[in-house]
């Protein structure tokens, strides 16, 4: 929808993943940048790029090759992409946003800030050699520390889990994977799924540990963690990944004193507005209906701009 005033209002945009990036382009679609001066930022240094096929990133495919726009395509567009700008707080008296380079005000902010992986309380699981598997920059970190390592474990059996299993077995290492349910994928498939997926899974040369429940980490004697599980059996090995799930990044909502979820993740409403009424939300962060989706859809509607305090 136009803007209400003649000169353009501004409309910042936090996140630069994957639903950040297709928000951006729905806008172009509707020619909402036309009306609106847009900025982007992203925590990250790259630009937007395909997490569904992170993997690939070890099989030859760069950052280029994964991205899922130019700088180019924003230049054309007239908008401002900040790239390696985090944003740090959000003035909701002033309308303005926060980040170490200054303030940037705003009419409407979207917070598309997406999730961040979980990492279960374990002992020693902040050791070196314990990693996550969430961005390039995570990619690059597990590349680096295989090139020493002959073992890996991934902590977590679900999609994103066994997803970093095969990035594993492509850097060459004996890899391995625990989950605490009784089965991989509990969210998605039934006992006997699991058990045909188990039999997919250790086809490929991944072992698999389920009903095993991580304790603690520390020094092991052949290689250079060992995991002591709940029933005092150990596993060693020279890498860890957690890959158990994700948790959606709001803190800038939470510290902007929005209205939040019992468990996390920004109020929205059907038109994924929050509480603020100049703030919308979308993607891994929105909770709508009690459920966080992923949504980005209803925003592209664009309601009409809250007037100016």
């Amino acid at each position: 929808m136009k803007a209400s005033n003649s000169a353009p209002q501004d409309l910042i945009i936090v996140g630069n993943g994957m639903v950040g990036h297709h928000l951006v382009e729905q806008l172009v679609e509707r020619d909402v940048h036309r009306h609106y001066r847009i900025r982007v930022f992203g925590e990250e240094r790259h630009l937007a790029y395909d997490r569904v096929h992170l993997s690939e990133y070890f099989s030859g495919r760069d950052a280029d090759d994964l991205a899922l726009s130019t700088t180019d395509y924003y230049a054309e567009h007239g908008i401002e992409l900040h790239l390696h700008e985090a944003v740090t707080d959000i003035d909701r008296d002033a309308r303005e946003l926060v980040t170490p380079q200054g303030r940037y005000a705003y009419d409407r902010l979207v917070l598309a800030t997406g999730s961040y992986p979980f990492v279960p309380p374990i002992p020693g699981g902040d050791r070196d050699g314990c990693l996550v598997y969430r961005t390039l920059d995570d990619l690059d970190a597990i590349r680096e520390a295989a090139r020493s390592a002959t073992t890996g474990v991934v902590v977590g059996g679900g999609l994103l889990g066994l997803e970093a299993a095969n990035a594993l077995r492509g850097l060459d290492l004996d890899t391995a994977v625990v989950e605490f349910a009784p089965r991989l994928m509990p969210m998605q498939v039934d006992n006997e799924g699991g058990e045909l997926l188990r039999e997919k899974i250790e086809a490929l040369g991944v072992q698999v540990l389920t009903d095993r429940a991580t304790q603690h980490i520390e020094d092991g004697d052949t290689s250079r963690h060992r995991m002591v599980f709940q029933d005092d059996k150990l596993l060693e090995t020279d890498l860890i990944v957690f890959s158990a799930g994700i948790r959606p990044r709001d803190e800038l909502a939470r510290n902007a004193g929005l209205e939040m979820g019992e468990r996390g993740g920004v109020v929205i409403d059907d038109r994924c507005l929050t509480s603020d009424p100049a703030i919308l939300a979308v993607g891994e962060v929105a909770l709508w209906r009690g459920s966080i989706f992923g949504l980005v859809a209803p925003v592209t509607r664009w309601p009409r701009p809250p007037p100016t305090p």
